[in-house]
């Protein structure tokens, strides 16, 4: 492949013009630009913000650095519209963090996207701009590659294999490992939950019901194939539009998972719901890795305790908005339909036809951890 991109990236801190171009030429340099991009991004900020130096600490971003006594760090978090995600941050992380850190540690919270959609806020997190933020795995694997793995359909087949394996397994730990690799310390997956699909006018029964259907769905090439194997037409739209996309008709439907359907009102504009389960996608939640780096021992053994409990409290708490966002939705006349297991596998079937996990692996930097994880799986499956 010797077709050329360029790749630019601007982004602005007091009053300085950073800008970072590459040419690649293939999708292996491609790769490789991003991750230096990645790098040269928080090398970049992380020299803008010595030079500024300490007159620099009431700017936006990221709060007081670890030093004097009594001195309290702020930590500035951006966060996703989920219910699950911002309730866990609000009843756990942010007192938590407070409590065990005597004090010394404040959360300083920013739900619903106020500091940018996912790509915006992982690139806040990695110069610094912010100190955590949390995002879907799927919307930022195009620069951290090996989180494609996460968009393999029907990869995993019920929620405890992802907790086991996807996310507390070597190699689920050895991908939020990996994010340093970008200038952030991983500190867990959340719960986004299994995608699921929603119809205007057709109830989605088989996985011949989806012939011809335009389906939104993100600009994620994984996605794109597995549902053009499963017969659709999908569509790429901006979030942003959805809604109203979905109102006028611009598109037939749309995936997502329970909460952020719920969370959008889009069973106000959507009739059928088919829980086909046919994507489990996490939320990452990361920290610029020198911003963790500045804490002493005591701060980090504080805050890793805190997300360790608020991720526990994520879990139930997506769990049981999932369940309330079915009430909702069927209280809004949006008829929910539950598949048994041979009808998924028909789902299923038809979407490996997009040898997914092949494709992933084409495009990861490190391709054996899809196997890894396949294996794994089939270990966990037959233990």
């Amino acid at each position: 492949m010797n077709e050329i991109f360029e790749y630019g990236i601007f982004f602005k801190r007091n009053e300085r013009i950073w800008v970072l171009k590459t040419m690649m030429k293939s999708q292996t340099t491609k790769r490789k630009a991003n991750k230096l991009i990645s790098l040269l991004l928080a090398a970049g900020m992380a020299a803008s913000l010595a030079a500024c130096g300490s007159s620099d600490s009431g700017a936006s971003g990221s709060g007081s650095a670890a030093g004097g006594d009594g001195e309290v760090v702020e930590l500035v978090m951006g966060n996703v519209t989920s219910s699950s995600a911002k309730d866990a941050v609000t009843e756990v992380l942010i007192p938590k963090v407070e409590e065990y850190s005597n004090g010394t540690l404040k959360i300083v919270h920013f739900p619903d996207n106020q500091l940018g959609n996912d790509e915006q806020s992982f690139a806040m997190a990695q110069t610094g701009e912010c100190d955590i933020a949390v995002g879907s795995t799927s919307s930022v694997a195009t620069t951290y590659n090996d989180l494609y793995v996460y968009d393999v359909p029907y990869l995993f087949l019920n929620k405890q294999e992802v907790y086991d394996v996807g996310f507390n397994g070597e190699t689920g730990k050895a991908i939020l490992d990996g994010f340093s690799e970008y200038g952030l310390k991983g500190l867990a997956f959340w719960e986004n939950g299994f995608r699921n699909i929603t119809t205007t006018d057709k109830d989605i029964a088989t996985v011949a019901d989806l012939s011809g259907l335009k389906i939104r769905t993100m600009a994620n090439e994984i996605h794109l194939e597995a549902w053009k194997a499963m017969g659709a037409n999908p569509t790429p739209m901006a979030f942003g539009e959805l809604f109203t996309g979905l109102q006028q008709g611009t598109v037939d439907g749309q995936e997502n998972p329970l909460g952020i359907i719920t969370g959008n009102k889009f069973e106000e504009v959507q009739s059928y719901c088919t829980l086909t389960e046919h994507v489990y996608t996490p939320y990452y939640v990361v920290m610029n890795q020198a911003k963790w780096d500045s804490l002493t021992a005591e701060q980090q053994e504080a805050l890793t305790k805190a997300v360790e409990e608020t991720t526990q409290r994520q879990y139930e708490l997506s769990q049981k908005y999932e369940d309330e966002a079915i009430e909702v939705m069927e209280g809004a006349g949006c008829a929910v339909r539950t598949l048994t297991d041979e009808e998924k596998m028909g789902f299923k079937e038809a979407a490996d036809k997009a040898n997914s996990l092949e494709a992933a692996k084409k495009i990861m930097y490190k391709p054996e951890l899809a196997d890894q994880m396949a294996a794994e799986l089939d270990a966990y499956r037959n233990k």
